[in-house]
């Protein structure tokens, strides 16, 4: 069999233990990873600094999605900037993300806080073909878990994080070998909804009126409250007072 020539774009610990893991077993599945492509968030600490792994085991760090040699996959997971058609065809086989939210229901960001805000029973990771539009690409596999009553953002995250990664270990052999059936999102949208969300929507959702009803501003608060994000605030006096959680 010959080897797959693989590169990564990532970013977050979920992207670090990713990648870690397609190191782990780049022999086992006789894969090269032929570089890496990485940003760093200061906000989740320099425990997971993908390039410091990558150099450790002689894999090339790319300048940029233009500087993308030719490859069989590229895999994305918690990677910042969207991928052109010329990008995606760099790579001769496929281009796929692990996107930590469930699809069509949830693409872009902060997925996490909506699912909270719209009292969601149902969460959920997918790994989806990408395609030139934001989170839109047939999905490959999905794993759906319930949201447990009162959950809070960070809950939900790590819950998710968990779930992804093992759907990530899981089914690695199945994307490197084409072991998957690819299912349009159109099929699901009946069921599911379909939304897409940006980053720049963030401050609105952590901006709380105090003439909303009681269980609206508790949803709001247990959806932001991310530790090492600005908390929720409401507006006093002309002035930000943020709402923040203290130890039980």
């Amino acid at each position: 069999m010959l080897t797959k020539k693989v590169i990564f774009l990532g970013s977050k610990p979920i992207g670090y233990e990713c990648l870690q893991y397609l190191i782990a077993q780049s022999q086992t599945l006789n894969i090269e990873i032929i570089g890496i492509l990485t940003h760093s968030r200061s906000e989740f600490g320099s425990a997971h600094d993908l390039t410091q792994l990558a150099t450790q085991h002689n894999i090339p760090i790319l300048p940029s999605l233009d500087d993308m040699p030719p490859c069989d996959i590229i895999y994305s997971v918690q990677y910042h900037q969207i991928l052109t058609q010329e990008h995606i065809n760099k790579a001769s086989i496929i281009a796929v993300n692990l996107h930590m939210a469930p699809l069509p229901e949830y693409r872009g960001s902060n997925q996490f806080s909506f699912a909270i805000i719209e009292g969601k029973t149902e969460f959920g990771t997918t790994i989806h073909r990408i395609d030139h539009r934001i989170d839109h690409g047939d999905i490959l596999f999905q794993k759906r878990f319930p949201i447990p009553p009162g959950t809070w953002v960070q809950d939900l995250y790590q819950l998710t994080y968990n779930a992804s990664l093992n759907l990530f270990r899981q089914t690695l052999g199945h994307i490197i070998t084409g072991n998957y059936q690819p299912v349009p999102q159109s099929i699901l949208a009946g069921k599911y909804g379909t939304s897409l969300h940006y980053r720049s929507e963030m401050s609105a959702l952590k901006h709380i009126d105090l003439n909303w009803q009681k269980e609206i501003i508790e949803q709001h608060i247990r959806a932001t409250s991310m530790p090492g994000f600005e908390p929720p605030y409401c507006i006093i006096d002309g002035k930000k007072v943020y709402f923040t959680t203290t130890p039980q």
